[in-house]
């Protein structure tokens, strides 16, 4: 399964679209499962893709969050952390590692950061937004 781009604008005007005419979005229901936003402590809104932790694709340098996801739908957050092996593959192999440690079953995954500086400031933020105490454990 590879990864796909969205334009967040096309996004929410579909989803406006659908609460006034849902009968012309066939498909819809299956984007909104495809993407959740986390927000942070400054009250900012993250996009980040659902996969689940066999089907992630590999991936460049970015943020996830590890999530257990139970038999209500129901999301637990795990563990918020980054990757940024120039290897995709690196990166991927790192976060199924890790999902499989704590017995994730979802990643999600948000790739907007374009630096290292911007990633790290998601993450932070992300951490502080859910209120987790879990330990910080990031690979550059």
């Amino acid at each position: 399964m590879g990864a796909h781009v969205i334009q967040l604008a096309d996004y929410r005007a579909r989803k406006v679209a659908a609460a006034s005419a849902p009968a012309e979005l066939d498909g819809a229901a299956d984007i909104a499962e495809r993407f959740h936003f986390w927000s942070g402590g400054t009250g900012r809104r993250y996009v980040h893709t659902i996969y689940s932790l066999v089907e992630c694709p590999a991936l460049p340098a970015g943020n996830y969050v590890l999530v257990r996801r139970d038999h209500n739908g129901s999301r637990h957050v795990l563990a918020i952390g980054r990757v940024g092996h120039e290897s995709a593959s690196l990166n991927l192999a790192e976060i199924r590692r890790r999902g499989a440690e704590l017995e994730a079953n979802e990643v999600h995954v948000h790739l907007l950061a374009h630096t290292a500086k911007q990633s790290l400031f998601v993450e932070a933020d992300l951490r502080t937004g859910q209120n987790t105490g879990m330990a910080a454990r990031t690979s550059h």
